[in-house]
């Protein structure tokens, strides 16, 4: 059941929508603000074509339609039919059948829109298992996709292949321990469905971002067994998957897609926020043509309270009865456009998410843009919040890869100083306020190249989509080192590797939140294919069978993960001020390559690509941890001497070197003063004692 809440948007009069099982009967609850009639159609459960009952629904105050039901027990399939005016923005046709936007399950047919609402009554024995509440300054995401996770995990039992169950299997779990993340985050789990267009060129949409209903997980990733048994089936393998993960310690993040729905623009599938309301749900204009600020072919109306409401509930839903621990929002800009489509972070959508109590303890994470009109958001959303950080992608990216390949053509454009500020936690584009935790680290995301591709490719190679290469983002900063993609070049090889191993070091030593992409600790490849969406195949299932070099990267996010959790001052909650003690902040200090303290005009020369980053936290209820990063970023070796003026420090031991291609368990100690060879293109890190 739903928790009422005085800051949802529609108040009391939209509680309840759906189904509510009570008193031996069940009450459905439809809203639909222009429809002029509704039905309810139930199905036989075995023929969901032979209907065995049609009741009308009454309209309620509120644009709310409300009937109740014996035959509305746990399992009946169901169906709307609305019927409505015609003109600029409505499509009511009372033929369609549709789903009930509140399903919290479904049941499909034999036609590709031949879908079903089933009646759930919701009961999981949790046993007692808590949400892990892992704290943000701990928090390492995993962002995997659900089938291609354990597709091919040899480890995995093969019924459990690609599947919730798959997951939640001691190998994934003892796997996920070992790389020292603490949260999954799933690429969309709610029931979607591939677009026609695809179906027609024999592909499918693989990742998901197609959502037909928002209450539901997808069926198609339960095990077959859960399948034949039904959708209750299908619930309780994915609570079961969140009931053992939490047992583990993991959190698990789901990525949803609000923005907008399957049925596309107008002429597209009507499956059902079309026949119930099209012009209340998706933003139009007066002539009904549709404002698509998603690139999707619809937009939800988050103006609307209505509409806002269903996002709202669907979110409450999911952290209650599923046990979800945050969501990252897809294109989420779209579900802050306000009644005229401009963004507003204090659209009311945005802050009831932020305010309402069930949600206090739910990660948030914004994809801060969205493709329409001043769609561009970074830095711009609510306290409260978290942001994929596309300002550190890019930086960091230049950094190590599109810097280097300039500058073997020319000399390096810009020096450290860009690069330093992404490092130290992005404080030129999130508030005080919200601090380094509002950044959502990332180098590589579902979404484009790969870890591996992005050092071996200079250039999409997309043709496999059947778009003729014109898909996916031009613009990559990626470079191959010299060879585009496969090469048995050995120099080369190695090149790649460290390349990848800076990146990886710069991602899980940065001040924010780490997000590593599954399968980049080992080095896979998409062939250099960086909008992998329309093939569920082995191009996109992660590869457990590895060479050495591939277990060698491993080992290496393995020892990053194991050392930012021991050292708090790689992970600040707050910004530092100078000349002040701020709890949860680390004091910064910054040296060049000579041990001096970093003069202003050397920030930005790109003569100077070499920096000593010394970070110190000293918290409230612990010992003072102190260290020492050493950014090097020209190809050229060079010469690094440790700082002497150091407060207290009488010695630096070596953590971590990403010139190493196996980690080193040596933690050889150097006095202050003493002069290191840094291999070009690489980093250091130190504690320093």
């Amino acid at each position: 059941m739903f928790l009422p809440s005085a800051t949802a948007p529609g108040g009391d009069v939209l509680n309840d929508l759906g189904v509510r099982l009570h008193d031996g009967v069940g009450t459905l609850r439809v809203w639909s603000t222009n429809a002029s009639s509704m039905e309810l159609v139930v199905f036989d459960t075995d023929d969901l074509d032979w209907e065995i009952a049609q009741t009308p629904l009454e309209r309620r105050p509120g644009g709310v339609w409300e009937v109740t039901s014996d035959l509305l027990q746990p399992g009946a399939r169901y169906a709307l039919r609305v019927n409505g005016p015609h003109g600029p923005g409505h499509v009511f046709n009372p033929e369609t059948l549709l789903l009930d936007p509140y399903s919290r399950g479904l049941a499909q047919g034999d036609g590709y829109e031949e879908w079903r609402s089933v009646v759930i009554e919701d009961g999981f024995d949790w046993g007692g298992v808590r949400k892990p509440k892992t704290p943000l300054d701990r928090t390492v995401i995993y962002e995997g996709h659900i089938k291609g996770l354990t597709k091919r995990h040899p480890d995995v039992t093969p019924a459990l292949h690609g599947t919730y169950a798959g997951l939640a299997h001691p190998a994934m779990i003892d796997y996920l321990h070992s790389l020292g993340v603490t949260a999954v985050e799933l690429l969309p789990v709610h029931a979607f469905v591939p677009e026609p267009r695809l179906l027609e060129r024999g592909l499918t949409n693989y990742w998901g971002y197609n959502t037909l209903n928002f209450f539901t997980p997808h069926t198609a990733y339960a095990t077959e067994a859960a399948r034949r048994r039904g959708p209750e089936a299908v619930l309780a393998e994915f609570k079961g998957m969140v009931k053992l993960l939490h047992e583990a310690g993991l959190e698990v993040i789901l990525d949803v897609v609000y923005n907008h729905t399957s049925e596309e623009g107008i002429g597209g599938p009507r499956s059902s926020l079309r026949g119930i309301d099209n012009a209340s749900y998706y933003r139009q204009l007066e002539d009904g043509a549709y404002v698509d600020t998603t690139g999707c072919g619809n937009t939800l109306d988050t103006s609307v309270d209505a509409v806002a409401r269903l996002v709202l509930d669907s979110l409450r839903y999911w952290a209650t009865e599923m046990q979800i621990d945050g969501f990252r929002f897809d294109l989420a800009t779209a579900l802050g456009r306000n009644a005229q489509h401009e963004y507003d972070r204090e659209h009311p959508l945005l802050r009831a998410i932020t305010d309402d109590p069930v949600l206090q303890d739910v990660k948030l994470i914004a994809e801060p843009w969205d493709v329409g009109l001043g769609g561009w958001h970074t830095g711009n959303f609510p306290v409260g919040w978290s942001e994929w950080n596309d300002r550190y992608r890019d930086r960091v990216r230049n950094f190590w890869l599109s810097d280097i390949d300039y500058a073997r053509r020319a000399s390096p454009p810009v020096g450290v100083g860009g690069f330093a500020n992404r490092l130290a936690g992005s404080a030129n584009t999130y508030c005080e306020e919200r601090g380094p935790l509002a950044s959502i680290n990332f180098i590589t995301a579902h979404d484009g190249f790969t870890l591996h591709d992005l050092v071996s490719y200079d250039a999409k190679h997309n043709e496999a989509n059947g778009e003729h290469n014109r898909d996916g983002a031009d613009t990559n900063r990626s470079f191959n080192h010299g060879v585009e993609g496969e090469t048995a070049d050995v120099v080369i090889l190695e090149t790649r590797r460290k390349a990848m191993r800076n990146l990886l070091g710069t991602l899980l030593l940065s001040a924010g939140i780490p997000m590593l992409t599954a399968g980049d600790e080992f080095g896979r490849t998409q062939r250099g294919n960086n909008n992998a969406y329309c093939h569920d195949s082995p191009l996109t299932w992660l590869n457990w069978e590895h060479e050495q070099w591939q277990k060698d990267l491993s080992a290496h996010v393995s020892l990053l993960t194991r050392l930012r959790a021991e050292n708090r001052a790689l992970r600040p909650s707050r910004y530092a001020r100078l000349g002040e003690h701020i709890p949860e902040a680390s004091v910064m200090d910054w040296f060049d390559q000579n041990g001096d303290t970093m003069e202003a005009e050397r920030w930005n020369d790109p003569r100077n690509r070499t920096l000593q980053y010394v970070a110190e936290a000293a918290p409230e209820d612990g010992e003072t941890n102190r260290i020492l990063l050493i950014v090097h970023g020209t190809e050229a070796p060079i010469d690094v001497r440790l700082p002497e003026t150091l407060d207290g420090a009488t010695a630096f031991v070596s953590l971590w070197s990403s010139a190493d291609e196996v980690p080193s368990t040596e933690n050889l100690r150097y006095e202050p003063g003493a002069v290191l060879p840094i291999p070009g293109t690489s980093m250091h890190l130190f504690r320093v004692e």
